[in-house]
């Protein structure tokens, strides 16, 4: 017996509402570079600014890392997004990032 429950590829492609699986596997693409490039360039950068791994301060060096790094991560996203022709896509989604995190500041009762 053989159901026809779509593919992880056709279900990303609902979810993140793109129009072929070929611009599903473009946005894969790009995660991965931009994984990989935040691998490479992480190391430098925290021990550019003196943040020690698994050190007595964890929980600063983990913040470090989250206001230092994260930030990147978001850039390069949109850097290799307009690389691989999927800028809008990674727009639309760092915008969506932006209205959670100035909701979470914003005012509240009005």
């Amino acid at each position: 017996m053989q159901t026809d429950k779509p593919g992880f590829l056709q279900r990303l492609q609902t979810k993140w509402k793109l129009d072929s699986l070929f611009q599903v596997v473009m946005v894969l693409v790009v995660f991965a570079c931009t994984g990989f490039t935040i691998l490479f360039i992480k190391n430098p950068i925290l021990d550019f600014f003196g943040i020690e791994r698994g050190g007595e301060n964890g929980w600063l060096n983990t913040l470090l890392y989250l206001l230092l790094v994260l930030p990147l991560y978001q850039i390069f996203l949109l850097i290799y997004g307009f690389i691989f022709g999927q800028f809008s896509f990674f727009w639309e989604k760092e915008k969506q990032i932006f209205r959670r995190i100035g909701s979470l500041f914003g005012k509240k009762g009005n």
